[in-house]
């Protein structure tokens, strides 16, 4: 059984999560509220009341240096960039050393000076949990969690600030983790461009601050930390929680793409105790439905805000994978590591996908933990925990087989 600690605080979160999800759900209804029609295409990517993490572009504390970004002008969709000291290794001349601030590059953070002889690193996109209604890529446990899986996996990790519902509902977080895709593949791009400009210049793409390249609209210019040390060529989506089903639904995005999203592949994903449900209930469902943290009753009420009111179902693709005659066939999904609880009343569907993978050989092993419940290793006040540490590690252990140079690599 869970620790008292957990169910304590358990009580507690339930509290607070139902009260904020009828106070969402009041406000939708009411009669000049238009966030039910999709008003809002800016939309908000946190909560007033979710505790956030300061950024700190600097290795000084743990080795891993972070920065928030934001990428489109049009909605409030925003990274939040985790930079391992790691990249350091290859080339000690990136190192930067600001005589006045003491600490690395000249805004006060790191700042890479070549990024020809940087070191490449793979990617991973991560997707925060909440219900599709709460958290954030920036949130304390997020922050830590995304920390965690840099050093562990030895990779940058950029954890995604998708718009929440009710004010973008339904397709919204979805168009924006495809929309980072794409931007990872402008990126490398526009990179390569400002190192065929320094080229040309004379310059050896030495310096990647000279040669501020752009988009055609201007509306992207050349990130620097992913320019020198991102190989989006080894890209891994990672799904926590409703989180799981956007990375998931933009795996399947990026194989239907193909080589148009070169030189971006997605060559596996992670998803973490998935936000799966159904209309016809599955045996945890029933056995489970009043859980720890995150009850059924909770989870209707988040679909209800995330899918717009014409479309609401439980057996929604967005809701539901299991369904068959979808999309692109199931075999066509990345090579996929499914984490699930055993006090999770969502675990029985999310096994079912697993195995629905393994049927069509994809390679789709399962990490199933006693005694653990939903969030157990990226709720803030869980990360601390030896399941958590050890369910990192064991992610990390799977996700290298695909990140390694030497490695598998998935083919499209």
């Amino acid at each position: 059984m869970p620790s008292v600690t957990v169910k304590l605080y358990s009580v507690l979160y339930k509290f607070l999560h139902k009260r904020q999800l009828q106070t969402l759900s009041e406000e939708t209804h009411k009669p000049d509220s238009n966030s039910s029609s999709n008003s809002n295409p800016f939309g908000v990517v946190s909560r007033p009341d979710e505790s956030v993490a300061a950024v700190n572009p600097t290795f000084s504390n743990d080795g891993v240096a972070t920065k928030d970004i934001h990428i489109d002008p049009l909605t409030s969709l925003s990274l939040r960039i985790f930079l391992p000291d790691t990249c350091l290794a290859a080339s000690p001349r990136v190192r930067v050393l600001n005589p006045e601030s003491g600490v690395y590059g000249g805004y006060g953070g790191y700042s890479p000076l070549n990024d020809r002889n940087s070191r490449k690193m793979p990617v991973i996109l991560q997707f925060h949990g909440g219900g599709f209604v709460s958290g954030s890529s920036d949130s304390v446990g997020n922050d830590l969690f995304c920390r965690r899986v840099a050093k562990l996996c030895d990779a940058i990790v950029v954890a995604v600030g998708y718009r929440l519902a009710p004010e973008s509902r339904y397709p919204a977080a979805f168009e924006d983790g495809v929309k980072v895709l794409h931007w990872l593949g402008k990126q490398a791009n526009l990179a390569e461009c400002g190192r065929s400009v320094g080229n040309r210049r004379g310059g050896g793409g030495r310096d990647v601050h000279r040669w501020q390249i752009v988009d055609t609209f201007g509306a992207s210019a050349v990130e620097p930390w992913l320019a020198a040390h991102a190989d989006p060529s080894r890209c891994v989506l990672l799904g926590v929680s409703s989180g799981a089903n956007i990375a998931n639904y933009v795996a399947r995005k990026a194989v239907e793409a193909g080589k148009l999203l070169d030189p971006v592949r997605v060559v596996a994903q992670v998803l973490m105790y998935p936000f799966f449900i159904g209309s016809v209930p599955t045996r945890s469902e029933i056995k489970l439905a009043n859980s720890y943290l995150y009850d059924k009753a909770m989870a209707l009420l988040a679909w209800k805000l995330f899918l717009p009111e014409e479309e609401f179902s439980l057996d929604h693709p967005a809701a539901n994978p299991v369904i068959p005659g979808r999309g692109l066939p199931l075999k066509y999904t990345p090579p996929t590591l499914t984490v699930v609880a055993e006090h999770d009343w969502m675990r029985d569907r999310a096994i079912a996908y697993s195995e629905e993978l393994r049927k069509v050989n994809v390679d789709a092993p399962l990490l199933d933990y006693h005694d653990a419940v939903h969030e157990f290793a990226t709720l803030d006040v869980l990360l601390k925990t030896p399941q958590a540490q050890a369910c990192a590690e064991d992610i990390a252990i799977w996700v290298k087989k695909y990140i390694s140079l030497r490695g598998h690599e998935f083919s499209y």
